[in-house]
């Protein structure tokens, strides 16, 4: 099925995609072991190229799957096909793709050519894995709340002492992006980023037990001394940072989804055409065929949202924060309602392990919660909508209402 307005390359580009994670990703994630990084998917992803386009700027020509021609899609709508292909044949490589993105990103947006130079070539090679380090046992959703203290210890000096939780990748990665506090009580207005290398003395990671199979941790900062040196951005100003990492991945977080949701429909299309049940086929039963339609709409809808949102951040519009958010949140609660309700048109042999099915439910839960959870969604698309009506009744100018969060807001 096309969507949105996909030209015959970029098509063929997503089938190349399927098949490459099926046959050369999904063994290598067979291999892997629940809740620890892959380094052998992840360096994997480097050498078919599939990590450039995290780090290219944007409009670029990064180098296809087969690194022999340029990608017929770039930008935020390159990476929404790119995920969405991966997600449906393989979750895991998927997966692993975000994660670098999301924890690298900042390095690529905001780093020094010094931070550049020592990090991003080991990331784009999958050699270097990366984490993004923001949220904490006291602040999740409200990012603004911070408490990981980073306090003066001289000029462009800081040590670093407080907790990070549910840090994906860690403890494992070989870098982190680290949100402190550097300056008390000043809110979104007083975060600084850094760059910690893993090594880095006084920081000890601990692996979570999660339903999620990718790795998990927590991170404890026991006076980790920072420096000019690990800033990335400007001292105080990274809330800015985070907000425009996830703006830039909160589309391609719901083509994550719609990937998963479309590997459950095709799965159960599959299901019910084959299965005996009544004197006919499942399919034949008009409450089966019914339901099966709604998965398939309620996906599509879910797909031309994602693209609609990573063509308009791709062109730069204003109101991307709000679009964002639509995404998100309309394609991630959708692959939730497609999974289970294949699970149930499949019954009890889609919870056997090792089933399809039984793999996109455990996974299909977490996106709902990660890179700000659907209520905080709600919360951005709500705070848009009315500062759209307050401007229009201002008789602001057509257009003006359309602004995108302000960064410092706490919006993650």
């Amino acid at each position: 099925m096309t969507a949105f307005s996909l030209n015959p390359e970029q098509i063929a580009w997503c089938a190349e995609l399927r098949d490459l994670a099926d046959v050369r990703l999904r063994p290598l994630a067979e291999k892997g072991e629940p809740g620890r990084v892959n380094r052998p998917l992840v360096e994997a992803l480097g050498e078919l190229c599939l990590l450039e386009p995290l780090f290219a700027g944007e409009g670029s020509a990064s180098r296809g799957p087969s690194s022999r021609a340029p990608r017929p899609a770039s930008g935020a709508l390159g990476l929404c096909l790119l995920r969405e292909s991966l997600a449906y044949a393989c979750t895991e490589a998927e997966t692993a793709l975000a994660l670098q993105g999301l924890g690298a990103h900042p390095v690529a947006a905001y780093g020094s050519v010094r931070q550049r130079e020592q990090w991003l070539g080991p990331a784009r090679a999958g050699r270097a894995v990366a984490a993004f380090a923001l949220s904490e046992p006291g602040a999740g959703s409200d990012a603004a709340a911070l408490a990981l203290e980073a306090a003066s210890d001289g000029p462009s000096s800081w040590r670093l002492t407080g907790e990070k939780c549910w840090i994906s990748n860690a403890p494992e990665a070989d870098f982190y992006t680290v949100f402190a506090r550097t300056t008390p009580r000043a809110g979104a207005r007083g975060v600084t980023a850094f760059l910690v290398p893993a090594d880095r003395a006084g920081l000890v990671g601990t692996p979570l037990d999660m339903l999620s199979p990718h790795p998990i941790g927590a991170l404890a900062f026991d006076d980790v001394r920072v420096t000019g040196d690990d800033v990335l951005g400007e001292v105080d100003r990274g809330f800015r940072v985070a907000m425009t990492t996830l703006n830039r991945f909160r589309p391609s977080v719901g083509a994550f989804a719609v990937g998963m949701a479309s590997a459950a429909l095709d799965a159960t299309l599959a299901h019910t055409a084959e299965r005996d049940a009544f004197g006919g086929k499942l399919k034949d039963l008009q409450a089966v065929a019914h339901q099966v339609a709604e998965m398939a709409t309620r996906t599509e809808a879910a797909r031309l949202m994602v693209y609609a949102a990573a063509a308009a951040y791709d062109r730069g519009e204003p109101d991307i924060a709000q679009r964002a958010a639509m995404a998100k949140l309309l394609a991630t609660e959708n692959a939730q309602y497609v999974v289970d309700a294949a699970v149930q048109l499949h019954g009890a042999r889609a919870l056997q392990r090792g089933h399809v099915l039984e793999h996109l439910y455990r996974e299909v839960r977490a996106p709902r919660i990660y890179e700000g959870a659907s209520e905080v969604q709600r919360t951005i698309i709500a705070k848009e909508l009315y500062a759209a009506h307050t401007a229009a009744q201002s008789g602001a100018q057509p257009g003006a209402e359309a602004r995108p969060a302000t960064p410092e807001e706490p919006t993650a």
